[in-house]
């Protein structure tokens, strides 16, 4: 009998074993993406269609904008040790030397652009490292593309964040804050599928009212202490894991919060930008809506077309 259950044992070792090695570059445990195919590079962007922009045009009733994102401007909490500088080189920067005497100011910004403030993680943002069939170690991004086919010394060679299309959709605000009647959800709070749906149900939506490609907007009262906040590197709370199983569920091109949503070991980025290419806009800012009580509408974001970058800036915007 023990003989058995050792041989039992070491067989599910051995299959554990066999199936961390199984891996290739052709085929792994989130790649090649089921809808999109082995060589997409635009992740949930592609739910954007023209029918889908269409669509969320009609939720514009009065045309009021609502800015959603924080300004980018020296003493703002950064994560770890990012920075962000920007510096008037001289003052006129230029001089025209024609007879009007025009003159003209540059900038010049320092910054891990794409990783800093209201921060848009792209599709080359985040991998894991892994043991590939042959052996060999290497770190597997979105899609299954790997360290080799994307490091490069002046930017990403794959999964740059000029790939990510842009984000015209119908944006839904999931008020969590409000729902529990707090400013800040307490902190290492872990949300869960219950939260979000009684804080819809709150709101009068169901989650039949979510479709693919729209953009889920977490509020967890985070913009409150910005720019107080000494670092971003942490959220008053973050998804359980149910709620990540259901975010994947609903097929949205994005989530995005005034935190970062991650938990301690950082599902939001691994489970939904990794492994499904459904993008993370983090640390938003939803001052706008304070007393407003507006949860669907037209939302724009649109990243910089860096060629080669993990991720971007952005001005994100909500209009009903």
């Amino acid at each position: 009998m023990k003989r058995s259950l050792s041989f039992g044992i070491l067989g599910i070792c051995l299959a554990i074993s066999f199936h961390s090695l199984a891996q290739t570059k052709e085929k792994g445990p989130w790649w090649p993406h089921p809808i999109w195919g082995a060589n997409d590079q635009s992740g949930g962007s592609n739910w954007i269609t023209p029918e889908k922009i269409v669509k969320a045009l009609s939720l514009v009733k009065t045309g009021k904008v609502y800015e959603l994102g924080h300004v980018y401007e020296r003493g703002m909490p950064l994560v770890g040790d990012r920075s962000y500088n920007i510096f008037i080189p001289s003052f006129p920067t230029h001089e025209s030397g024609n007879k009007d005497q025009i003159v003209y100011n540059d900038e010049f910004v320092a910054a891990e652009i794409g990783q800093v403030g209201t921060q848009f993680d792209g599709p080359g943002h985040v991998g894991k490292r892994m043991k590939m069939a042959d052996g060999s170690t290497t770190e597997v991004f979105y899609n299954g593309v790997t360290t080799q086919e994307m490091k490069g010394p002046y930017g990403l060679q794959k999964l740059g964040v000029e790939n990510v299309k842009p984000i015209i959709t119908k944006g839904i605000l999931i008020d969590l804050a409000g729902y529990k009647g707090v400013n800040t959800l307490p902190e290492r709070y872990a949300i869960t599928l219950d939260d979000v749906r009684n804080a819809l149900a709150k709101q009068g939506l169901k989650e039949s009212d979510i479709e693919p490609g729209d953009a889920l907007l977490f509020n967890l009262g985070w913009w409150r202490i910005w720019p107080d906040a000494k670092t971003t590197s942490g959220s008053p709370a973050y998804l359980g894991n149910d709620v990540i199983e259901w975010v994947i569920a609903r097929k949205p091109s994005m989530v995005g919060s005034d935190a970062n949503l991650d938990g301690p070991e950082a599902k939001v980025h691994s489970e939904i930008t990794m492994k499904n290419g459904i993008f993370n806009l983090e640390t938003m800012d939803f001052s706008t809506f304070q007393n407003e009580k507006i949860y669907k509408f037209l939302f724009v974001f649109t990243p910089l077309r860096l060629k080669g970058a993990t991720g971007s800036p952005g001005r994100p915007i909500a209009i009903f």
